[in-house]
């Protein structure tokens, strides 16, 4: 059907006339037959003369129509009417069409015209095998227009005939002699029906007919790749390149028939050579690199040529940025950290100066764990652009890594004024509200954080949730630490439940909302939603194993609580929390026994 389609377009394109926007129309009977009131009494010729003249000098279809329709009702027998009326596309159903062409032919069955146009109606109302016969006829009456040819060849393919198909076209080459699109046809006919042989010997004509033609080259070579034959393929390939070596197809073709052999090294020593023409697109370049790179295993097994390929653009392009991190992410993906950050840093000098280079520099530098370099490129990144938050907030970050959490509240503080909108805002006093519960944890411990410090994190909550009272994340953290403190905990689990009803299956957030119900002293609850968020843990995360455990502690499930706790030990929890918990477990053990 597709295939159809198709070519239903290409023949509108051959169309001398344009199909203009339809209005409301009055509804034909969906039969070939039309039945038209004679009660006009002007000249039918008149009618139509008006008809054309409103449509092609003045545009206006609407008129047009009207006068085609008086015309009909004039005389019934005015086959041009008809027919401007399938042409111009006024009517509302493919079937209305098939009855107007059809009308105007059968009213002058000697206007071939009008038999094309008819024939051209039953294709666009799916009545193949009407259509079929219709170009039968055609041909027959017009031998020497190869388009006939070419429709019906496609309507006999559709009617699953492709050999009467050949046969059509073989005749239209006898009586049209060699054409290039009825001769591409032809092949994929031949291929389709398995006669590759007889596609080459096609081909080969159309190459000694035009041999200076690059796609005939290149088409002969695809023939030869399929019949297996790749010294020859592999040849009219070469060809096809020393014709025209700035134009990627006859590359891409070559590179093709190695990939369908298997050959990676030849298909990436292809991609190589059509990298170095630099008359070729960068965009197009980039775009296979994505393709090679995106299976893993074929990236590493080919990572020194694909290396060469990277190069040959850094080499072309040295400035652009696409292909400098490009060539970066590469060196990161093979463990050269060390060297992507040396590339990055050769670039810093680029006009016009690149912030994402700084921040590249900056990840990668606290990646390996060189917190004052990174603090040095952060600086030299403020300088340039003073007042982009996002290097604020980097700068904060680094020294908050580096322990300086006097230093980055001061940076987190003067971010603000940069902040557009009070979405951000209530995010960067979050962050504040972070720094402080880690001062606090670092001044105390988990269990039992410094108090003063504590308060300024509430503080600092307080004020996020007064520019985004919805901000979930806030919510969550300031839930969990008045639970972590045995305080507020109606507060804490008010926070918490809004924050549930928003994102009800957030592993982390029913963690906060368990470990709060517990808290309280609903351990039953805490246990519905603990399993709840354990099912949804995609991290195997310690902290929700351990928090299990203590909830079936509390119930009494001494062997399930033992089970957890082991799990988050084999996850990396406090060996001396694990074994403090089992300590409890065994004197309850003792107890029981008694």
């Amino acid at each position: 059907m597709k295939r159809i389609l198709i070519f239903c377009a290409l023949l509108l394109l051959f169309s001398t006339a344009l199909v203009e926007g339809r209005g409301v129309y009055t509804r034909f009977p969906e039969s070939d037959s039309l039945h038209i009131e004679k009660n006009d009494t002007l000249s039918p010729l008149w009618l139509f003369t008006e008809g054309i003249k409103r449509n092609a000098i003045h545009g206006d279809t609407a008129r047009a129509r009207h006068y085609f329709r008086r015309t009909l009702k004039a005389d019934s027998t005015f086959a041009p009417a008809y027919f401007q009326l399938f042409v111009y596309g006024m009517y509302s159903t493919p079937e209305e069409g098939v009855a107007l062409a059809g009308h105007a032919w059968r009213l002058d069955t000697l206007n071939n015209w009008y038999l094309r146009y008819y024939g051209q109606s039953l294709i666009l109302a799916r009545r193949y095998k009407e259509a079929l016969r219709t170009y039968e006829r055609l041909v027959q009456a017009e031998p020497d227009d190869p388009d006939h040819y070419r429709i019906l060849a496609a309507l006999y393919e559709e009617d699953n005939n492709p050999y009467i198909a050949l046969t059509t076209l073989d005749s239209a080459e006898l009586r049209c002699g060699r054409i290039p699109y009825l001769s591409m046809i032809k092949r994929r006919l031949l291929i389709a029906t398995n006669q590759v042989d007889k596609a080459v010997d096609e081909q080969k004509a159309l190459v000694e007919s035009d041999p200076y033609n690059r796609q005939n080259h290149i088409e002969l070579g695809n023939l030869y790749g399929l019949a297996g034959r790749d010294s020859l393929a592999m040849k009219e390939f070469e060809h096809a390149i020393r014709m025209d070596p700035t134009n990627p197809e006859a590359y891409l073709s070559l590179a093709s028939l190695h990939n369908d052999r298997q050959n990676y090294r030849a298909l990436l020593k292809t991609f190589k050579r059509m990298f170095a023409v630099r008359e070729i697109s960068l965009d197009e370049k980039l775009g296979h690199i994505e393709r090679l790179t995106s299976d893993m295993r074929f990236y590493g097994s080919y990572y020194l040529e694909i290396r060469d390929l990277m190069n040959t653009l850094a080499i072309l392009y040295p400035q652009d940025k696409r292909v400098v991190d490009l060539y970066a992410g590469h060196l990161i993906a093979a463990g050269e950290v060390q060297t992507a950050l040396d590339l990055y840093k050769a670039h810093l000098g680029d006009k016009p100066v690149r912030k994402d280079y700084y921040l590249s520099i900056i990840d990668i530098e606290l990646y390996l764990g060189h917190i004052d370099s990174a603090s040095l490129y952060t600086r030299r990144a403020m300088n340039l652009f003073p007042n982009d938050l996002n290097l604020h907030l980097i700068r904060g970050n680094v020294q908050y890594q580096a322990e300086k959490y006097d230093e980055a509240l001061k940076t987190y503080r003067r971010a603000l004024k940069y902040a557009p909108t009070d979405s951000v805002r209530s995010s960067v006093w979050c962050i504040v509200g972070d720094t402080y519960h880690q001062m606090a944890v670092k001044r105390g411990n988990t269990r039992k954080p410094d108090r003063k410090l504590m308060q300024a994190c509430y503080k600092a909550y307080n004020r996020s949730l007064r520019y985004d009272p919805d901000n979930i994340v806030v919510m969550n953290n300031y839930a969990y630490f008045l639970s972590v403190e045995e305080i507020e905990l109606e507060r804490a689990l008010s926070l918490s439940e809004r924050v549930i009803a928003a994102e009800p299956d957030n592993a982390t957030y029913l963690d906060t909302y368990a470990w709060i119900l517990y808290k309280t002293g609903r351990y039953a609850e805490a246990k519905t939603a603990m399993r709840q968020a354990i099912a949804r843990d995609n991290r195997m995360s310690a902290d929700l194993m351990i928090h299990y455990g203590d909830i079936l502690f509390k119930l009494k499930e001494y062997f399930l609580a033992e089970t957890y706790w082991r799990k988050a030990s084999e996850c990396n929890y406090d060996a001396a929390e694990i074994n403090r918990r089992m300590e409890m477990l065994r004197i309850e053990k003792e107890k029981s026994h008694e």
